[in-house]
């Protein structure tokens, strides 16, 4: 029950870095609309997408079923009817995703000046030039994770009875670590910390990690939601990275406290 309670408590923590990052639009109301043009640039992009695939589906469904074209009329239309709902389906779960990645890899230059600006006003650590671009490979692994984790969410959405729902707990919850892990990434690099050892330290705070990006994805989807969310993640994901260190460096502390104690009681060695 204990641990409950902290696991709990720890997700409306990681949640509370959300909504206290718009406060940084009363210190720099600049910085942070320059943060919404990477949401207005994907929001767009998937929007276009969606409609165009909304009045092609019948086509598509029945481009991809050739093989029922001889069937008898109601046969196949219920078959391309159902496929086109799949398509559908799947794009709009798929679309949780794209916009996600989208976003990040668009957004990178502009949520450097929102990083940087919110370490400065935290104070305690002094940003040095570090590489904001994505390389190739690291922009190819966020696509790739960001394409794993629709796959995966479109399956369990196939498991009869329980699917639907189930999908619609996974998808904000794996949107949202994808988002928690990316927009921590500057703070981390900006400290020389690799990144098996970012992976690490979020491990360590799981549940605000967590509480944190599910918070950010909810907010994506209410109507423009993500367009004013975004510079305000950004923020928050700067105040989440310090509080995992922090939380790194506390646990170390008690750890080598633990140890020296034990060393303190241990019996001399015998000579």
């Amino acid at each position: 029950m204990k641990r409950m309670r902290q696991i709990v408590r720890e997700l409306l923590a990681g949640a509370s870095l959300v909504p206290r990052g718009f406060a940084f639009w009363r210190q720099r109301p600049g910085v942070m609309a320059l943060g919404m043009v990477p949401a207005v640039i994907a929001g767009a992009l998937v929007g276009i997408v969606l409609i165009a695939l909304g009045l092609n589906v019948e086509a598509l469904a029945q481009v991809v079923t050739p093989f029922a074209d001889g069937w008898a009329e109601r046969d196949r239309g219920v078959l391309r009817t159902l496929l086109a709902l799949t398509i559908v389906a799947g794009a709009i779960i798929g679309t949780v995703y794209t916009f996600t990645t989208l976003t990040l890899l668009i957004g990178d230059p502009f949520y450097e000046r929102i990083w940087r600006a919110a370490e400065q006003q935290l104070g305690g650590f002094s940003p040095s030039p570090v590489r904001f671009w994505r390389s190739f490979g690291d922009g190819l692994l966020l696509v790739l994770r960001a394409l794993g984790y629709a796959l995966v969410t479109a399956l369990v959405g196939l498991i009869p009875l329980v699917g639907s729902v189930a999908a619609a707990v996974l998808g904000p919850v794996l949107a949202g670590h994808l988002i928690a892990r990316e927009l921590t990434t500057r703070a981390f690099e900006a400290r020389g910390i690799t990144a098996a050892d970012r992976s690490r330290l979020l491990r360590g705070s799981r549940a605000r990690e967590l509480g944190f990006g599910v918070a950010t994805q909810l907010f994506f989807l209410l109507p423009g939601g993500a367009i004013a969310v975004m510079p305000a993640a950004v923020v928050g994901a700067t105040s989440l990275a310090r509080s995992v260190l922090d939380r790194a460096v506390l646990d170390r502390a008690v750890l080598d406290s633990a140890a020296l104690e034990h060393d303190a009681g241990a019996p001399p060695p015998q000579t």
